[in-house]
């Protein structure tokens, strides 16, 4: 973004269904020289991942800025990232040496903290997405820009609701991933995932929950251990959470339990509600002891790799998703199938109803759509354009490069 000779980028990430150079967001079609300030608003990869290719392999010579928490995390999944990026070596886009670097170069602002930078003032919200997630409001000569990143207006277990900002902004850059589309209540989405994993594991099932090592697996592992808690005759069967990040997650968890919302730094009060009664860390496949039923979150998500995709294929089925009768295995034979997928959006991204109350809340004249697939975005807006009819907004969708 670009204005009175002040330049600011948002967010540095990559895309995940990429590798190599093919992941990297179009820096071709900039100048980083000319950027002034990048800002970054969480710690997922599409999000930050391509940050230290940017700060160590460009012409960029700005400052650039995230949340305490998010640098903390940021560092631990780049890490990661490079592990598990199955690339040749020349199509790594930076190694281990690159991100210590970054992270010298990154500097940290609070919730609510104004900063100026050649005559660029900016100051953050709580979103309510992940950890350390946050909103930028930037003041460039009095005119207000806000960029909302991925946010939710929704309080969970863990994480506060997104703050609404008490400037107007000019214009409002947001989210818009899920469209027009609404999401079921937390209780009734918290209701059918436990109630599926308790009928899978009566049944002497097994259950594999595709996460994230970071960012909603916490919230699940709350939900899952306080289950657990509530029913006795569960206590028996293990619950892992399966990720090489997975200790050293859990202790950023702990160290910024402070940033979260009311609910759990009361729990902590007594005891650290992350210090989970049922549920223990798995590093690999050669640590699980499979005698039984069992609860595994593993990453990644997309099962394309790594422990998840591990015990998957140790548990069965290649092309389960339509539910076939039978299964070939590795080894040829066949089987019968007897698997389920669910599918239980926990997703922490603003749905209709919340895009709508914030946008009237905020009442910007302009509103630009971002972070979204082309129908979706599409449909969002013809829907904003009718509820603010009365009103002069101009409301855009850039094309998605």
């Amino acid at each position: 973004m670009s204005y009175k000779g002040k330049t600011i980028l948002f967010d540095c990430g990559i895309h995940p269904a990429y590798s190599g150079m093919a992941a990297l967001p179009y820096f071709d079609e900039i100048d980083p020289s000319t950027i002034d300030v990048l800002l970054v608003t969480h710690f997922h990869l599409d999000h930050s991942a391509s940050l230290p290719y940017f700060l160590e392999k460009t012409t960029f010579k700005g400052r650039v800025f995230m949340t305490h928490a998010t640098k903390a995390i940021y560092k631990l999944l780049l890490s990661d990232y490079v592990k598990v990026s199955k690339v040749s070596v020349e199509d790594m886009l930076f190694d281990e040496q690159d991100i210590l670097r970054s992270m010298d170069k990154i500097e940290v602002i609070d919730f609510h903290q104004t900063l100026e930078v050649n005559g660029i003032r900016f100051w953050c919200y709580t979103t309510g997405h992940v950890l350390g997630a946050a909103m930028f409001m930037v003041d460039i000569t009095g005119v207000r820009v806000l960029y909302t990143g991925d946010y939710s207006r929704e309080e969970d277990r863990h994480l506060r609701a997104a703050e609404t900002p008490q400037f107007s902004p000019d214009i409002c850059i947001i989210e818009s991933t899920y469209g027009v589309q609404l999401h079921q209540p937390m209780n009734v989405r918290e209701k059918r995932f436990t109630d599926v994993i308790h009928s899978t594991i009566s049944q002497g099932g097994y259950v594999l929950i595709p996460a994230f090592a970071l960012g909603r697996a916490q919230e699940l592992l709350l939900i899952l251990d306080e289950y657990w808690s509530n029913h006795p005759e569960l206590h028996n069967i293990p619950i892992y959470y399966a990720s090489p990040l997975a200790k050293r997650c859990m202790a950023v968890y702990q160290t910024y339990i402070n940033s979260m919302n009311e609910r759990i730094r009361n729990q902590f009060a007594n005891s650290n509600p992350f210090d989970f009664k049922h549920i223990y860390p798995l590093k690999s496949i050669e640590n699980f002891n499979d005698v039984g039923p069992s609860v595994v979150m593993a990453s990644p998500n997309g099962l394309q790799s790594g422990l998840s995709r591990q015990l998957f294929e140790m548990w069965l089925a290649k092309t389960i998703i339509n539910e076939p009768k039978q299964v070939t295995l590795m080894n040829g034979l066949t089987a019968p199938l007897n698997m389920q997928v669910h599918y239980i959006s926990f997703s922490a991204h603003a749905d209709f109803a919340q895009t709508s109350t914030f946008l009237k809340e905020l009442m910007p004249p302009n509103i630009i759509l971002v972070h979204g697939e082309a129908n979706e975005m599409g449909r969002l807006k013809q829907k904003l354009i009718t509820q603010f009819a009365d009103r002069n907004t101009k409301i855009i969708s850039p094309k998605n490069c």
